[in-house]
Formats: structure tokens, C-alpha cells, sequence
């Protein structure tokens, strides 16, 4: 199983990144997938979440209107794109994937990718 993000980067305060995450190893189509993120000394935290069909996203609510996630079942990708983006979104971003319904609950992610800096310049 391999959850390989990228797309993480520096960005000025306001900018926009695309993450993106290439998944193998697993029935990508029957999984949830979800981004995370983990600051510099907290927890790591809920972003969002999109269902395995795609029909169905949920977000955090600091990011709720900025970010949006899709996937790509044919090609196994499952992305965030990020806008109007702010100091407070540094983090690394972890792609992982869930084998019940999307949700908000890390410990139901069986797998995890190994992350993606983001920077957030003010």
C-alpha cells in the first residue's frame, strides 16, 4: 500500500497549491479518502474528507469554503486545492484512506501517506 503526496510548497498569504496523492497497493475505489494536517507543535487535525464515489465531501470549518477536494478513480488520485490561503494553513498534509464512510475521525484511516509541506508566507 502506498499513499504518495505532493504538490506542497511556499506560497505568499492569499495564494493558491494543489495537493495531490497517487494511491496503490489497495481498492482505492471502495475507500473514503481524506486530508489531514499537522502543524509545528499540535495535533494533527481534520481537513476534509470525500466519499468513495466522490459525491460526497465534508470539510473543517477553517477551511470550509477555501478548500476543496476530488478524486480521480480511474487514475487512482485523490487532490486539495487550496485558495486564499493563510499563515495558519502551515502544516504538513497527509492523504490517507478510509475503509468505512468518509469521515472526520483519523482513527478510522487505515492508511496514511507520508505527507507535504505547506508554508503559508504572511
Amino acid at each position: 500500500v502506498q499513499l504518495q503526496a505532493s504538490g506542497g510548497g511556499l506560497v505568499q498569504a492569499g495564494g493558491s497549491l494543489r495537493l495531490s496523492c497517487a494511491a496503490s497497493g489497495f481498492a482505492f475505489g471502495d475507500y473514503g479518502m481524506g486530508w489531514f494536517r499537522q502543524a509545528s507543535g499540535k495535533e494533527r487535525e481534520f481537513v476534509a474528507t470525500v466519499t468513495w464515489s466522490g459525491s460526497s465531501t465534508y470539510y473543517a470549518d477553517s477551511v470550509n469554503g477555501r478548500f476543496t477536494i476530488s478524486r480521480d478513480n480511474a487514475k487512482r488520485m485523490v487532490y486539495l486545492q487550496m485558495r486564499a490561503l493563510i499563515p495558519e494553513d502551515t502544516a504538513v498534509y497527509y492523504c490517507a484512506a478510509d475503509n468505512g464512510l468518509a469521515t472526520k475521525n483519523s482513527d478510522n484511516y487505515s492508511y496514511w501517506g507520508q505527507g507535504t509541506q505547506v508554508t503559508v508566507s504572511s
